[in-house]
């Protein structure tokens, strides 16, 4: 799908990128549609920007990850990166210390993310499904891990992905390889991909509502339970709990928590608080459990 389908009220054209705004609902495009959306050096370094331009913008409520073309995204543009001698290196220190810098999660945006995928998702494609709040696909997505088919191990996406859906599915994808594709109706029955949108040309239409309805609600409550729930997936349940009950004690006193009843009392659309800036709340990894800059 070309942009050209979907107006956004403004849209910042970086060199591999898309960086887009409707409403109260940010966009993070892949924007490299010839080469199924794959990441060469200039596009790892304007991921980090990305997100972290959308994450402080007091404008943006929630944030749509997509891609331009029949591809999502399908990983590292190996080739390119080959005649890139110092962008390799820089990779590949990331990689070996887990530093990588790719997806919402790793930059530690606080602000609720949706992964809509329109095509393909493969190899490190998978971080940005892993690493999302909430996934929707198009009828015409499929995933594909093909590390072990490479010669690679899999380990950062599949490590992920295995806190989010059953072990044996994603022990099946990574030890298959490239020669079996998940389909989007066992990603659905999984629980990988929340929504199936047919025809695929709504799903920017789809996700844009989805966003446009979390962006109803509180964004102090939503950055607080956000944290909450990524950090069951780096404790145990009374550790998670404890720390969770931070969380509900970090919103007491807060505008919203007036906000809220009040509004509803009279009928009305509650007027929140804006966003915190970037880097001004608590990082969705905290309470000593392994933050998004170092879990990749």
């Amino acid at each position: 799908m070309s942009e050209t389908a979907f107006e956004f009220d403004e849209v910042q054209r970086l060199s591999t990128l898309l960086v887009a705004r409707r409403g109260a609902v940010g966009w993070l495009i892949f924007n490299r549609p010839e080469v199924g959306n794959a990441m060469n050096a200039a596009m790892l370094r304007e991921l980090e920007e990305a997100w972290t331009t959308l994450d402080a913008d007091p404008e943006v409520r929630v944030i749509i990850n997509t891609g331009e073309g029949t591809a999502f995204q399908t990983g590292l543009d190996v080739s390119e990166l080959a005649q890139d001698r110092e962008a390799l290196r820089e990779q590949s220190r990331r990689t070996r210390d887990a530093e990588l810098r790719l997806t919402a999660w790793h930059n530690r945006v606080a602000k609720p993310v949706i992964a809509a995928v329109n095509g393909t998702c493969a190899g490190g494609g998978l971080h940005f499904v892993a690493d999302a709040d909430v996934v929707l696909a198009s009828t015409n997505a499929s995933f594909v891990d093909p590390h072990v088919s490479l010669g690679q191990a899999s380990a950062f996406e599949v490590i992920a992905l295995a806190r989010k859906i059953p072990a044996e599915a994603v022990f099946r994808m990574a030890l298959v390889g490239s020669h079996e594709r998940l389909s989007v109706a066992r990603a659905h029955q999984l629980g990988l991909v929340s929504d199936v949108v047919d025809p695929p040309e709504q799903l920017r239409e789809v996700a844009q509502a989805l966003a446009e309805r979390i962006a109803r609600n509180s964004p102090a409550a939503m950055a607080a339970t956000k944290r909450a729930m990524w950090r069951t997936f780096e404790l145990g349940l009374t550790d998670a709990c404890k720390a969770g009950a931070g969380d509900i004690v970090s919103v007491w006193g807060h505008p919203d928590q007036d906000e809220g009843p009040l509004a509803f009392s009279e009928r009305r659309d509650p007027v929140w608080v804006a966003p915190e800036p970037a880097g001004t709340g608590e990082p969705v990894g905290d309470d000593g459990a392994a933050s998004g800059a170092e879990r990749a």
